[in-house]
């Protein structure tokens, strides 16, 4: 079983690494080391993981070399596994540029000996797309493979690069066409509230299924992060039809929801707004439009993914790994 919080302090006197378990004392370090590290991402402040601390155990941990803080780990518990935070979407090793694979391969150490010292017999480990790095930052993936830690799924993300994107097909080009024809328009939005019923209406009537965020927490993420949250919403006589919730990272675009009602399919109005998105974030490098899969990866919704490909984009990887101790 778990051993309490007081005992979540494990010394690796060989290696001169430390792990400490977050606390809210911590908060303000682990936000500043995310702010100077090479892959660290909004999701992973403090002020993102929390908001939904009542619906995961949080059991992030920090590495300290000699004192030093050298890497994050954003975990959650699930029984006797740990697994990357639960409320995310992603979240392995964030680290700076002091890392190196040497080094990593002693925190992989240290995780190992923290989770046998816990009762943890399992890690389940979602790899931070490369996209998604500021500067390459793949230690961890030759770390969990030295340790045996086996490929548990892949899930294709479409992606686009946005300065050398693959050509839209006719059919795509004409819907366009026709959503402007039909005088669809596309506005900036704060309404969360009105675009989750769109998005629950959705996925109740295809897939049996409801928004992970609820429109409140939504508006509240949007004001904690400001820079980093949009809505952009396609309007038909001033009725809200479709649209999509974007999450912006420094060198990539994110489409975190897309929405759209049967109008909206009927006339293009989700094909519109996303055109016009991939011109209005034309400076950043990527546009990803995240997961087509179902079942752990297992089930490809093939209409969903061909429709992503439609805007320029081919497949990158989200790579999840099971590690046994």
């Amino acid at each position: 079983m778990q051993n309490s919080n007081t005992q979540n302090t494990l010394s690796k006197p060989e290696n001169f690494i430390t792990i400490k378990r977050y606390c809210p004392d911590f908060f303000e370090e682990w936000n500043n080391f995310l702010q100077k590290s090479k892959n660290g991402i909004f999701m992973l402040n403090r002020n993102f993981m929390d908001y939904h601390s009542d619906r995961f155990q949080d059991n992030s941990l920090m590495f300290y070399e000699k004192g030093e803080l050298i890497a994050l780990l954003p975990l959650s518990v699930h029984g006797n596994e740990l697994r990357s935070h639960g409320g995310l979407t992603f979240g392995g090793f964030i680290t700076d540029g002091k890392m190196r694979q040497c080094k990593m391969l002693k925190c992989f150490d240290c995780l190992k000996s923290y989770m046998r010292s816990n009762g943890y017999d399992k890690l389940l480990y979602k790899a931070i797309p490369h996209i998604y790095h500021e500067i390459p930052s793949e230690e961890d993936l030759y770390a969990l493979f030295l340790n045996n830690a086996e490929l548990y799924k892949t899930e294709p993300s479409i992606t686009v690069l946005l300065e050398n994107p693959f050509k839209m097909p006719k059919g795509r080009k004409a819907q366009i066409s026709r959503a402007k024809r039909e005088g669809i328009v596309l506005e900036k939005s704060e309404d969360f509230e009105e675009f989750i019923c769109l998005e629950n209406s959705v996925l109740q009537k295809y897939h049996n299924a409801t928004a992970v965020h609820t429109g409140e927490e939504l508006m509240l993420l949007k004001s904690r992060f400001p820079e980093n949250i949009e809505l952009y919403v396609a309007k038909l006589n001033n009725k809200m039809i479709a649209g999509t919730v974007l999450f912006i990272y420094d060198n990539l675009v994110h489409t975190q929801y897309l929405a759209a009602d049967d109008t909206a399919r009927e006339v293009g109005a989700l094909d519109f707004v996303i055109s016009e998105l991939l011109t209005i974030y034309k400076d950043k490098k990527y546009f990803d439009f995240g997961i087509s899969t179902e079942n752990n990866g297992r089930y490809l919704n093939e209409g969903l993914i061909r429709q992503k490909e439609g805007f320029g984009g081919r497949v990158i990887a989200y790579n999840t790994y099971l590690l046994c101790n």
